[in-house]
């Protein structure tokens, strides 16, 4: 099958380079899937789950993004996530903790700017989440 070269950068780090078969990303108007060769694009991607299919794996690489923008040329895709983990090193107890806090910060938001703070860090959280129940469900 044809690859791409696939590089997924946070603020803090490099989390993934490498190549793959696909790329799947939450775009901003839905989910948006890219093979090689792809027509070139830019998209702002939003908090949800990257799925890598990597050469040689059988299990996608996941990784959680908070939300940034995904350049797509035919033979490179680059994405400049907000911030970005890898679903192996996401912590379950403290992405629960996070969504818990979100919600709270929600309830007691009195302005636009709070209101709109809450509600990005709870779409973080839920998309950390989503990436958990993605590895739970692939290890059943």
């Amino acid at each position: 099958m044809s690859k791409m070269r696939v590089e997924v950068v946070s603020t803090e780090q490099l989390i993934f380079s490498g190549e793959a078969e696909f790329v799947v990303a939450p775009a901003t108007e839905g989910e948006i899937g890219v093979y090689p060769q792809h027509v070139p694009l830019l998209t702002r991607i939003k908090p949800g789950v990257l799925r890598l299919k990597v050469p040689g794996n059988k299990e996608e690489v996941l990784v959680a993004v908070s939300g940034g923008m995904m350049e797509v040329q035919p033979t490179l895709i680059t994405v400049l996530a907000d911030t970005a983990i890898r679903g192996e090193d996401l912590d379950e107890a403290r992405a629960n903790e996070a969504k818990r806090a979100a919600e709270d910060a929600l309830k007691r938001a009195t302005d636009d700017t709070s209101t709109a703070k809450a509600h990005a860090a709870l779409a973080v959280a839920i998309a950390e989440l989503k990436t958990l129940d993605y590895l739970k469900r692939r290890a059943h």
